[in-house]
């Protein structure tokens, strides 16, 4: 009864992220989670393009609830997936935080009504610097956000008790079929865990899952609605009555 009463009388929860703001999404992901009545968290690269040509379709995915989060302006990757320099490797705080202070101006015109805002780390890399001197920019978000969505290992939730709030675990979730991640969810929520999946396209050319799976994760969910909460990150955050 405890467990359950962490998520006002569910068994578990999910939340279902999406990283970069692509056309792809927009295409498929937002179109499927709407017909299921799903809501996701859509964490946008602010970059110019994004700002430029698809700040309109964004702001009508926010006004139907979903959430837009933030993912820094540029996007630094680190160096080791790269290849090259010019990661986040080679920035320092002052700069990662001015880098993610900056993508918040322009999100926040994407989504005005949003009161809380979380934030996903790009490639999952949460540090500037290399080697001895290589620093943590974890508390430049517990300071700006309600959380951080990390990485973290396959078959591992969030437990509410223990959980760092600005370096959630997420699981990435390319190329899983439909049971694979049903199996993920079952298990994890059966255990009263808040499980995090994080995707990039669907049916797309890169870093996808195949819409006919996502569709299967989706009816799923759908049928188990009154055991598992399903909502976006901000809204699990605030219905476990965690703060910054």
């Amino acid at each position: 009864m405890e467990m359950m009463a962490r998520y006002g009388g569910f068994r578990g929860a999910v939340s279902l992220t999406f990283d970069d703001g692509t056309s792809n999404q927009l295409k498929m992901a937002v179109p499927a989670l709407d017909e299921y009545g799903v809501r996701g968290s859509f964490y946008l690269h602010a970059r110019d393009h994004l700002m430029d040509n698809h700040a309109a379709d964004w702001k009508a995915v926010a006004e139907t609830g979903h959430e837009i989060g933030n993912h820094t302006k540029s996007h630094r990757c680190s160096n080791a997936i790269l290849g090259h320099g010019g990661g986040v490797d080679d920035m320092t705080l002052d700069e990662i935080e001015a880098d993610v202070l900056e993508a918040q101006t322009r999100l926040t015109t994407i989504a005005p009504h949003q009161n809380s805002w979380t934030f996903a780390y790009p490639c999952g890399a949460m540090f500037v610097g290399h080697g001895v001197s290589r620093q943590s920019y974890v508390p430049i978000i517990a300071k700006h956000f309600l959380a951080g969505r990390a990485a973290g290992e396959y078959g591992f939730g969030n437990d509410p008790d223990t959980m760092d709030t600005a370096a959630l675990l997420s699981i990435r979730v390319d190329r899983m079929t439909g049971f694979e991640m049903i199996g993920l969810v079952q298990d994890l929520t059966d255990r009263g865990k808040w499980v995090i999946l994080s995707f990039h396209d669907i049916s797309g050319s890169r870093i996808s899952v195949e819409d006919g799976e996502f569709r299967h994760l989706l009816r799923f969910l759908q049928d188990r609605r009154s055991e598992i909460a399903v909502a976006p990150v901000v809204d699990i955050m605030t219905s476990l009555g965690t703060t910054q």
